[in-house]
């Protein structure tokens, strides 16, 4: 799958700190990746409607991880998916009357368009659902032959079915050790979130769905023994990001909606793929929210990034306005989160349109100790805030430092992918 174009990243002087994220998983503060390398799986959209500002907002946080493991001097492998086939994104081109292929392919490229214009860092790695079917298929029969999956021989409720095949969880000792959740907590979220604990025939009711047979008018494909079918999501992305980055892996990062079950799910089967361990850490952007209520498309309440572009409002302001929040907090988007964003831009353009300004050396520094803090984006606008502050007030006497705006405005784009 083609991704959308690599913003061009200013060098700057130096080297950044190591990035300290929290695991999910201990409440921690970690290194997030240690060596001269670092990998990150972050889990993709679902192609029936993109993309919304809680899309934007856990892209743009883990594009911070990404630039600022660059500005420390690692090589990064970034690696995501597009679930490009699966009941939602079936169900949606149903309810509208387009093909589910050209549902899909429509708001893919949408995605694509949004991310370019809030100068997103695209993947090195980037693969659709149905063209990783050959390799899931795959994995599959592997889980099967090692006895940590089974198939469902009964039908499902609607009488199809016949040969779904699922994981078997109790084959996992570690299962839990991502989320955290006791066993009510985890049935809760599993009926909520996609999962089918009512279904006759499984041997828990937590066990996920790995390959799903063949239903009379939803697409299909080959899987050999398995029987043609298509997989299920959390095997998805354990094989991709398998495949795409290694065993173990860095980071894993989505959504905080994500924890469980698809994380916990996809970490279980990547573990019993390669019979040890698939990320090394979990990091979660929090939810936004609109009027008090998850933004969600079950629910509606989008504000989609294509919209706001559309009607004439700058990327860069957008992205500003995501960036004044903590990426693990949840936050309700307001008009007024977009006012103080519009207004931040002006006043950071007319501050780097000199030649000479502030001494930008602390800025710089506190910019690349914030990041590194936990990818504290708040701080580091408070940082440029200062210094803009303080160029706008400058007379161009014994405080001016030629060059100075150049060495922020670089600085700016390269570490928070703010364009002036």
């Amino acid at each position: 799958m083609l991704t959308w174009p690599r913003p061009q990243i200013p060098q700057l002087p130096g080297r950044g700190d190591p990035v300290r994220v929290r695991d999910t998983s201990t409440g921690e503060l970690v290194v997030a990746a240690t060596g001269d390398a670092a990998t990150l799986y972050v889990c993709g959209i679902t192609p029936y409607d993109a993309t919304h500002l809680g899309h934007a907002a856990t892209y743009i946080a883990f594009d911070l991880l990404v630039r600022s493991w660059r500005d420390a001097g690692q090589r990064v492998r970034y690696a995501s998916n597009v679930t490009d086939v699966d009941d939602p994104l079936l169900e949606r081109a149903l309810a509208t009357g387009v093909g589910w292929r050209d549902l899909a392919i429509e708001q893919t490229a949408l995605f694509a368009e949004d991310m370019t214009a809030l100068g997103v860092v695209p993947p090195d790695v980037y693969t659709g659902a149905v063209e990783s079917i050959p390799a899931v298929a795959h994995a599959v029969r592997d889980l099967l032959a090692a006895g940590a999956a089974y198939r469902v021989e009964a039908p499902d409720a609607a009488g199809h079915g016949r040969g779904d095949i699922y994981a078997d969880l109790s084959v996992d000792p570690d299962l839990g050790r991502v989320a955290g959740l006791d066993r009510d907590e985890m049935l809760a979220l599993f009926a909520e979130r996609g999962g089918d604990p009512a279904r006759a025939g499984k041997l828990d009711p937590l066990d996920p769905l790995l390959w799903r047979r063949e239903r009379p008018g939803e697409p299909a494909w080959d899987g050999g023994e398995l029987g043609s079918g298509r997989p299920g999501w959390h095997i998805e992305c354990a094989v991709i990001a398998r495949d795409g980055l290694g065993l173990p892996f860095d980071v894993q990062g989505g959504g905080a909606d994500l924890r469980f079950p698809h994380h916990e799910l996809s970490t279980s089967h990547a573990r019993l793929l390669d019979a040890g361990q698939g990320a090394r850490i979990h990091v979660h952007a929090g939810l936004v929210g609109l009027h008090g209520e998850k933004m969600s498309k079950s629910r509606g309440n989008l504000v989609l990034v294509s919209r706001l572009r559309a009607l004439g409002e700058n990327p860069m302001a957008i992205r500003l306005a995501i960036l004044s929040h903590h990426y693990a907090s949840d936050w309700d988007w307001t008009g007024a989160d977009l006012d103080l964003a519009r207004a931040r831009l002006e006043r950071w353009q007319r501050a780097v349109s000199g030649n000479g300004g502030p001494d930008a050396t602390a800025t710089l520094a506190a910019v690349r100790a914030a990041l590194s803090a936990d990818l504290d984006a708040p701080a580091a606008l408070a940082a440029v805030d200062v210094w803009a502050d303080d160029a706008l007030r400058a007379d161009g006497t014994d405080s001016t430092v030629i060059g100075a705006p150049g060495v922020v405005s670089r600085a700016v784009n390269a570490l928070l992918g703010v364009r002036l």
